[in-house]
């Protein structure tokens, strides 16, 4: 395989995000959206490679992180923005359509391309994400819950959150996100403290400090609505169920994939909303069947 390929993209003015491409540069492109606040080299190395023997696959640092320009501060952009990231990178590297792999948020912000620009997807997988719909769930019994009845998300990860404090010292910082990852990976999987751990020191090797940038939850949320759009769809997506994710649990996945026209719905026993290792093989098995065409 060849070695990762680095670049800086200009996507606005004065905004350069951080891309890395890796696999055969003539192979079918891959993209990976990764979800709010989170540096692409969140996306855990294995996946990347496995997904990397078939593709051409590209992962990137959202605005205000890793890499990338930190500018929220100074300029507030709106969460849509994100999405015309996407694009822009695959406009640098001159890829004209691609596979989109988005999760949590990344599944959102593939979502609006969706449904703003078909044109530019081959296919698309949404993990651990919620649907831009205002659509209620249809249970197989017939039984509706409207979209404000649905779970909402744990409140023990709402908690964490509140607790947490700017201004920590690396080994502080270090231990709330590794309880943070232990809260979101669900009850299910045994967790890994050491790998997420490591996850976490590479992400802040890579970022060159553990500063953590609150912008895309102070983003303007507003303009993410795509019901109608996405009821037409015409892109091949996939949705991947996460059955013990404290954010989007059941029925969220089986909402998302019947509120979006088209879709499939696989599950990942045990997964939460996080990439610890049991879960990465039967991830790329499902993307690599999405981009397979099957």
């Amino acid at each position: 395989m060849q070695q990762p390929r680095e670049h800086v993209v200009e996507v606005a003015p004065g905004v350069r995000l951080w891309v890395e491409e890796r696999g055969d540069a003539d192979a079918p492109p891959l993209l990976l959206i990764m979800g709010s606040l989170a540096s692409g080299i969140t996306w855990p190395e294995e996946l990347v490679d496995a997904l990397a023997e078939r593709h051409r696959v590209v992962r990137y640092d959202h605005r205000d992180t890793g890499r990338s320009t930190w500018s929220f501060a100074s300029e507030p952009y709106p969460l849509t923005d994100l999405a015309k990231d996407a694009l822009a990178v695959l406009d640098a590297l001159g890829i004209e359509r691609a596979h989109v792999v988005g999760m949590s948020l990344g599944g959102m912000l593939t979502q609006l391309v969706m449904a703003d620009r078909p044109e530019r997807l081959l296919s698309a997988t949404l993990i651990a994400t919620g649907v831009l719909s205002s659509a209620p769930y249809t249970h197989p019994d017939g039984t509706v819950t409207a979209v404000d009845e649905l779970p909402p998300f744990d409140p023990r990860w709402v908690a964490a959150w509140e607790r947490r404090e700017d201004g920590w010292d690396l080994a502080a910082e270090l231990d709330w996100r590794v309880e943070h990852w232990r809260l979101l990976g669900g009850e299910v999987i045994p967790f890994d403290a050491e790998e997420a751990r490591e996850l976490e020191l590479r992400v802040i090797e890579h970022t060159g400090h553990h500063r953590v940038s609150l912008a895309h939850a102070l983003a303007d949320q507003s303009g993410m609505e795509r019901t109608e759009e996405l009821a037409a769809n015409k892109v091949p997506t996939l949705v991947v169920g996460a059955p013990e994710d404290p954010l989007f649990p059941p029925p969220h996945p089986q909402r998302t994939a019947q509120a979006i026209g088209g879709a499939r719905l696989v599950e990942i026993p045990g997964m939460g909303h996080a990439l610890p290792s049991p879960v990465l093989g039967p991830l790329a098995d499902a993307v690599l069947s999405r981009t397979a065409g099957t």
